[in-house]
């Protein structure tokens, strides 16, 4: 059942009139996701993880504009909204050169697209079916050679704010093109042997040793935060 917060964002849905560019969504795991967990950035347990395929599902996906700025402290987020179409199932390894993958590109009114809200839900069908987000690759220590796909069922819902990064996204403008990114921090789940041991995301990530026996193993979402809008937090709650 969705929850009532989900229900009145989907109602404030709508066609905004004035179309004057477009808004490019994409998706991304940044290099941990293509080129994967190496030397300095070992999980914090010390393996090294290659990634073959990631597999995630997006739906419910809106991109806003927002006066004054949502601050993802909560899932309250008011103002223009724009959907994008969903569900829709996508290979983070599989990505372009700037570790994206493109969703959509849809028609956009002119304006700062300063907040993006989206949920990470079970595929309903492909290689993915059931599974929010599937993770295979392999995994090296100490001599040691792990093949292991990790998966999830978990339903999750994301409030983002502005994007953070080295550029500004979400600006459109009469006859140009705007980008926005959901991005999936994977060292939330693994830790990074680069950063210090007491850091508060090391300290939360399981690291890969939970999952070191391989083959196919689950885990939960719960209290990971794997997503982001480049560096911006979001809040998250379960569907």
């Amino acid at each position: 059942m969705r929850r009532p917060f989900l229900l009145a964002a989907l109602a404030a849905l709508g066609p905004v009139a004035g179309h004057a560019g477009s808004l490019m969504l994409a998706a991304s795991g940044e290099d941990l996701a293509t080129r994967g967990f190496s030397a300095p950035k070992l999980t914090a347990d010390g393996w090294a993880l290659a990634f073959s395929r990631i597999l995630v599902t997006f739906d419910h996906i809106t991109a806003w504009q927002t006066d004054p700025p949502f601050m993802a402290d909560g899932p309250a987020i008011s103002g223009a909204a724009h959907a994008f179409p969903g569900p829709v199932t996508v290979d983070l390894v599989a990505a372009d050169a700037s570790d994206r993958v493109i969703l959509a590109t849809l028609e956009a009114p002119e304006g700062h697209f300063n907040a993006l809200s989206w949920a990470m839900v079970p595929a309903r069908s492909g290689d993915a079916a059931g599974l929010s987000l599937r993770l295979e690759g392999v995994a090296r220590k100490d001599g040691q050679e792990v093949a292991f796909s990790l998966q999830t069922t978990d339903s999750v819902m994301h409030f983002c704010g502005e994007y953070i990064g080295d550029t500004r996204n979400g600006l459109v403008t009469p006859g140009g093109t705007a980008a926005l990114e959901i991005t999936l921090h994977l060292d939330h789940l693994f830790g990074r042997a680069d950063k210090p041991a007491d850091d508060p995301m090391n300290l939360a990530a399981p690291g890969f040793g939970p999952f070191a026996a391989g083959g196919t193993q689950t885990f939960s979402l719960e209290g990971l935060h794997l997503g982001h809008v480049g560096e911006g937090h979001c809040h998250v709650t379960p569907l």
